[in-house]
């Protein structure tokens, strides 16, 4: 098959679209051949060397992917999924290819009246938001959320799944633009957070019930600030370094918590718990329309390099598609 290859590991953009070894199923797997995948911060990392796969899992770029099975397991241990079904991917690594092999439970069939160009730019991001503010935060209707980076990928759809399940959602993003973005999407108040302090502006509205924060120890003093009384922050990124120092005494008066969590690194059975649970929730609001994919552009898979430039450089709202053999 065809990949994308790092050729040099010094080069992060040294992408280079050449033949590598077809990945052959093992039990509860099936082979899809893909159709599209989509560009994720991680994909960045793992090319600058900071972001390796789990043990046992392809080494190719890309954590989601869509397309058709190609191949099942003689011994049914893939269930019921049946060559020639329309399907979504979340992978550990491997979405860069011609085909890839995917556990029977990270698979999910997509959201009906959907593109697969627009259906493979939910997978990541879907799963990440309904794992973390839902399963792990438990945000309910009528409770208030603030969604940092609310232009981007997770952003973006994130935004939208607060607002379909009652919550009032605050967000901050970068510039006139990205805000203005957030506010079409649903935001009740959106920061732009070169201009405002988002900790006294989440102050003014009696604080978040459930921060999602993407940046990490350059904001974990202001999410501690900007919590509600029984408030939850929920880290999943690293954007703003690795090491912060955590007021205790703050946190303690409020009676806040601080989780951090990820899903690459799960095994796949908690992978399968999420992926059932995100299409059993989220895949419904999609489909009536209460979420809308967000994509900012579709490449094709050759142009993986300039795809991840243009995502370094801040200009993207929403997600970036790849698309493969002309899909």
């Amino acid at each position: 098959m065809l990949a994308i290859e790092q050729t040099d590991p010094e080069d992060p953009r040294s992408l280079t679209w050449a033949e590598a070894p077809t990945p052959r199923p093992t039990t509860g797997e099936v082979l899809v051949k893909v159709a599209a995948t989509a560009v994720n911060r991680a994909d960045l990392l793992q090319a600058a060397g900071h972001y390796p796969p789990p043990a046992g899992e392809s080494a190719i770029l890309g954590l989601e992917c869509g397309g058709v099975i190609a191949e099942v397991p003689a011994d049914g241990s893939a269930g019921d999924w049946a060559v020639g079904e329309e399907v979504l991917c979340l992978l550990a690594g491997g979405g860069y290819a011609e085909y890839a092999a995917v556990p029977a439970g990270q698979l999910m069939r997509p959201p009906a009246g959907l593109p697969m160009t627009e259906a493979v730019s939910l997978v990541e991001v879907a799963c990440t938001v309904w794992s973390n503010l839902v399963m792990t935060a438990g945000l309910r209707a009528g409770e208030t959320v603030l969604i940092h980076g609310g232009a981007g990928g997770i952003g973006t759809f994130a935004i939208q799944l607060c607002r379909a399940l009652g919550a009032t959602v605050a967000t901050t993003a970068g510039g006139p633009a990205k805000v203005a973005r957030c506010r079409e999407l649903g935001a009740d108040i959106a920061i732009d957070y070169r201009e405002e302090d988002f900790a006294e502006v989440l102050a003014d509205h009696g604080g978040a019930d459930v921060i999602l924060d993407i940046i990490g120890a350059k904001y974990l003093d202001r999410n501690i600030r900007a919590l509600a009384p029984d408030g939850r922050l929920v880290i999943i990124g690293m954007q703003g370094g690795v090491k912060g120092e955590l007021n205790i005494a703050r946190l303690l008066a409020k009676r806040g918590s601080v989780t951090a969590t990820g899903l690459r690194y799960r095994d796949r059975a908690d992978k399968a718990r999420i992926v059932a649970a995100t299409a059993a929730g989220a895949w419904p609001l999609v489909e009536s329309g209460a979420i809308r994919p967000s994509v900012h552009r579709v490449m094709d898979i050759r142009e993986a390099a300039a795809a991840h430039d243009l995502l370094d450089s801040g200009e993207v709202s929403g997600k970036l598609v790849l698309t493969i053999g002309g899909a």
